[in-house]
């Protein structure tokens, strides 16, 4: 199992678009990027690829790491940083599975595979295929569970993939808060690689409107108002997880330059071979 994190930005990457923050003045200089979130899983067994989420920089990304094509997708959820790349297989691709799950969402009253069919009626090449959280299905010769997560107001998940050949395992959170059900936790457990959503420090909760939640027994908190983990929350939840390697995710550029790039925060182009 090949994996290539393509995009570990959140919704507006850094550098952020028209930003001269000091961050985003850095990631300039040492010519790095965070483009919106994406992750490629190659089988070399089978010689196939998945895809997990369609970024808005999809063509980009995929001409600037020379990785295959996706023979099968999934998505975890319908904010456009996930979803809008999803437009641009059309005329590059013949056919694509889209595995995403069969959950209605109370706030839309759609499942998240409902909305990607309905979206992108116009892609004739897109065969959706509704899938049960918490139960794996056999995509491009992994073993693949959607596990729901917290990500208010929005249904969200987090994916398990796992080469049943080799043993092979790669947990994503997803985008969630710390406080995500103990039925996922134990689908995402032992991983050989986390990709756990970080999107700031825990100290910049002070500037968030509703602050920071799931305090850990020193007061740190390990949700960032209620949508994503704290630095501190991933971490924790790494450890939980026991997970043999973990990278930080969905990345704002509101970390202070002196921490966006200081370990275990990822950047786009990063390649881990389980």
């Amino acid at each position: 199992m090949r994996v290539t994190l393509l995009g570990t930005g959140d919704t507006t990457g850094t550098p952020t678009v028209g930003c001269d923050c000091d961050t985003c003045e850095l990631a300039r200089e040492r010519g790095v990027e965070r483009t919106r979130f994406s992750v490629h899983v190659e089988n070399d067994r089978t010689g196939e690829s998945l895809l997990v989420d369609f970024s808005p920089d999809f063509r980009m990304q995929f001409l600037r790491e020379d990785v295959a094509l996706p023979d099968a997708a999934v998505i975890t959820h319908i904010h456009f940083d996930h979803l809008d790349g999803l437009g641009n297989v059309f005329r590059v691709l013949d056919s694509l599975p889209v595995y995403a799950a069969d959950e209605t969402d109370p706030k839309t009253g759609k499942s998240v595979a409902e909305t990607v069919s309905d979206d992108y009626h116009y892609l004739e090449l897109l065969e959706v295929h509704p899938t049960t959280p918490l139960e794996p299905v056999r995509i491009c010769g992994f073993d693949v569970t959607l596990v729901p997560v917290d990500h208010p107001p929005l249904v969200c998940y987090g994916v398990a993939i796992e080469d049943p050949e080799t043993g092979a395992k790669l947990s994503l959170s997803g985008d969630t808060s710390y406080d995500i059900p103990d039925s996922s936790r134990t689908v995402l457990a032992d991983p050989d690689l986390l990709l756990a959503d970080a999107i700031v420090p825990a100290h910049l909760c002070a500037y968030h409107p509703l602050g920071g939640r799931h305090e850990n027994d020193d007061g740190v908190p390990r949700t960032f108002g209620t949508k994503h983990m704290t630095r501190e929350g991933a971490l924790e939840l790494a450890d939980e997880l026991n997970a043999e390697r973990t990278r930080l995710v969905h990345l704002a550029h509101y970390y202070p330059a002196d921490e966006a790039f200081e370990e275990p925060l990822a950047i786009d182009g990063e390649q881990y071979d389980l």
